[in-house]
């Protein structure tokens, strides 16, 4: 487990970036749905996604936060 101390100030900033984060993954999952972006766009969004979602894991307030922003796993569709 670990610890941070910090002033009233920096919670403030922390749980803004928190908002940022949300927002910016929130539209990246919205657009995924979109059939308009091929796959190349949709699999540089995905990346972008998880980077993300990996700076997300640092400043959320818990577990349960972080659980609901995991990227579902899309079924890819064969062409044949």
């Amino acid at each position: 487990m670990r610890g941070l101390i910090v002033h009233d100030q920096e919670i403030q900033e922390i749980q803004e970036i928190q908002y940022l984060l949300k927002r910016e993954m929130d539209e990246i999952l919205f657009e995924l749905r979109d059939d308009r972006f091929n796959q190349i766009v949709k699999t540089a969004m995905e990346e972008r996604y998880q980077i993300l979602f990996k700076l997300f894991t640092k400043v959320a307030s818990s577990h349960r936060e972080c659980a609901h922003y995991i990227l579902p796993i899309r079924k890819r569709q064969k062409k044949g």
